[in-house]
């Protein structure tokens, strides 16, 4: 699996297979051979349960590694401020409320940690002829698919730790609010890449060409 983009499924390929792929444009027209990124995950992670919504047939996209490693420190730090907050109104000045919260903040943290791992693997993405298709969560799935010619805005956003570990957001715009997707943890040039292409078939399915 690659976080390169790809917009046509090579001959006998299957979900969990990679290689270089391209990026559909328009109508009729050759698609742009992108390299592969040999550092994102290779595996879609998947809810067990029969009832899950199944993936689609095709060349699913995964993010880099780099997300979680963002992820935890991000969200340690802020874990370690809120255990010494609680520890400070707690025993230093008498507030035994605090345990409470603290409590509750510590142990939705600590969980999201946990399971933070398995919830990276489960987020890809597909570029199809028409659309861009965009999948994650495990408990809770979404499967959202972004036609090209509804595109109005690609970008791309990253914090500072983001750019000390190589990777980026790619936000979609549409005209339809609860069609807006954000697919975390590309490497740079990835996303730069997809940005670029996006944009190019957008317009031209706009346009009709």
């Amino acid at each position: 699996m690659t976080n390169s983009p790809a917009g046509t499924t090579p001959e006998g390929a299957s979900p969990g297979t990679s290689g270089t792929s391209g990026i559909p444009g328009a109508p009729g027209s050759a698609p742009v051979a992108i390299e592969p990124d040999a550092g994102a995950y290779d595996r879609l992670a998947e809810p067990r349960s029969e009832n899950r919504l199944a993936l689609e047939t095709g060349v699913w996209h995964q993010i880099s590694p780099n997300y979680v490693r963002v992820q935890f420190i991000s969200t340690g730090s802020f874990l370690l401020i809120v255990i010494a907050a609680t520890l400070v109104l707690a025993l230093l000045l008498e507030q035994a409320w605090a345990w409470i919260p603290g409590g509750i903040l510590t142990a939705i943290m600590v969980w999201s940690l946990a399971i933070l791992p398995r919830q990276a693997r489960s987020i890809g993405y597909q570029l199809r002829e028409d659309d861009l298709v965009f999948r994650r969560g495990i408990l809770w799935q979404r499967f959202v698919a972004v036609p090209y010619g509804r595109m109005q805005l690609v970008d791309i956003t990253h914090g500072p730790l983001d750019r000390g570990f190589g990777i980026a957001q790619l936000k979609f715009v549409t005209a339809a609010a609860t069609t807006g997707v954000v697919i975390p943890g590309l490497e740079q040039q990835t996303a730069e890449t997809l940005r670029d292409h996006l944009v190019e078939v957008a317009e031209s399915r706009r346009t009709g060409l």
